[in-house]
């Protein structure tokens, strides 16, 4: 059971941070530029629990763990509510609303990294639990601001291209937002799934987000010099 609960602490506690921090940091950017809606409804705060989402945050990984046997899982946070139309510039601050969210987990990742520094100053077992929880945030950070920052809505890299595109490619782009989920969740589980059958490599998400994650961690460990 401690072996359990050690495993479980070491992911959870940097996962509730990073996906916490992520969402806040859109609540707190777009109150700043003129929508306090988030801030009214009490999305810009350090409390997990006012982010998590019934189905995308507890539901739906459980369903994915539990027919894969365990092998896939996907989740998402409750989405913070901003009404663009209030935001001083709609199409540069919907940008930086965006982009606040994966910004704030490469800054995490970056900080993560740093702190392992003064993880030897500690001992024994909490020396290795604090180093795990650090390396597993810059990991875990790193693969949420990657995989937030591809361009197809409704996540952070689709809503931000969708602000920097000209309007004849932003429109017929922000019109996917409503099948994003099913494209994401086809990419993610059902070409795997196809490419098994196949023979072929179809783990999009590896190449998509996998390998970005990993070159911006060793770029990070090299800039810290870890």
């Amino acid at each position: 059971m401690d072996d359990i609960l050690s495993f479980v602490s070491v992911w959870a506690i940097p996962l509730l941070l990073a996906v916490t921090l992520h969402e806040a940091a859109h609540g707190w950017v777009a109150w700043r530029l003129g929508d306090d809606t988030a801030y009214r409804m009490g999305r810009v705060t350090f409390n997990p629990f006012r982010h998590i989402d019934l189905f995308g945050t507890i539901l739906l990984p459980g369903i994915l763990l539990f027919i894969s046997g365990g092998r896939m899982a996907f989740g998402f946070a409750k989405p913070v509510p901003v009404i663009f139309s209030r935001l001083g510039s709609p199409r540069r601050d919907m940008v930086l609303v965006a982009a606040a969210g994966p910004g704030t987990n490469l800054a995490l990742a970056v900080a993560s990294a740093v702190l392992l520094h003064a993880a030897p100053l500690l001992d024994g077992e909490a020396r290795e639990w604090v180093t795990h929880n650090l390396f597993n945030s810059v990991w875990i950070n790193l693969l949420l601001c990657v995989f937030n920052m591809l361009p197809l809505p409704p996540l952070d890299g689709g809503r931000v291209a969708v602000g920097l595109l000209p309007r004849y490619l932003a429109e017929p782009l922000a019109r996917l937002e409503r099948a994003g989920i099913f494209i994401i969740l086809g990419i993610l589980f059902i070409l795997p799934w196809i490419g098994g059958r196949l023979g072929l490599d179809l783990h999009v998400f590896s190449w998509l987000v996998g390998v970005p994650a990993r070159f911006l961690l060793q770029v990070i460990f090299a800039a810290v010099g870890v």
